[in-house]
């Protein structure tokens, strides 16, 4: 049995429909990094491990459109009710046996990401996988079974909302990750200013 899932079965699936409160209420997948916009360069680490990509929005919804992505808005009972909202709209629009999620303001997401969670998956015989890095887990980051759809829809029917209690319902693998920095995401003004002095161009 083979321990790796095909790059052609996995569709990637960036978040940027969240409010980005503690940004000053910006679009955060927009703001520019680096010349590109945050969301933009996490679509150039996350396109190359995944068979297509598709994004998650709220807002802005015609300027990503331009990327040649399809965006799916919310579809849970309410919008902007977090994470899981984004995780259900790109499982409705899945077509391929996995969805691999990843947030737009994380622009050193691991180039390894969705080869180390798939293998992880396949060998504990799981259905979702999630990476751990400096003893954190990094729920955002996201490998399941397409196949979950209904159930979190129904977990968010109940009014369910974090990610860790969801995933806590279904077998799950986690994957350690040695570069912590990978996994982080900006919130703030100030976040952006520390990365882009922390990482070398």
């Amino acid at each position: 049995m083979s321990h790796a899932i095909a790059v052609a079965d996995i569709t990637g699936l960036i978040l940027a429909g969240g409010r980005g409160s503690r940004m000053g209420g910006v679009d955060k997948g927009l703001q520019p990094w680096r010349g590109q916009p945050l969301a933009r360069q996490v679509l150039q680490r996350l396109r190359p491990q995944v068979g297509t990509v598709l994004l998650n929005a709220n807002r802005h919804v015609e300027v990503y459109r331009g990327w040649g992505l399809p965006v799916l808005t919310d579809t849970a009972p309410d919008e902007f009710s977090g994470p899981l909202a984004g995780f259900l709209a790109g499982l409705q629009a899945c077509v391929t046996p996995y969805l691999l999620t990843a947030p737009c303001d994380s622009p050193l997401l691991p180039t390894d990401l969705a080869a180390r969670l798939g293998t992880a998956l396949l060998k504990s015989s799981a259905r979702i996988a999630l990476p751990r890095a400096g003893g954190r887990l990094q729920p955002v980051f996201c490998l399941m079974e397409a196949s979950l759809r209904d159930d979190l829809g129904a977990f968010l029917q109940s009014g369910g909302r974090k990610i860790e209690h969801w995933t806590a319902q279904h077998p799950t693998a986690i994957v350690d990750f040695d570069d912590t920095r990978a996994f982080e995401n900006i919130n703030t003004p100030d976040d952006l200013q520390r990365l882009d002095a922390d990482v070398s161009p």
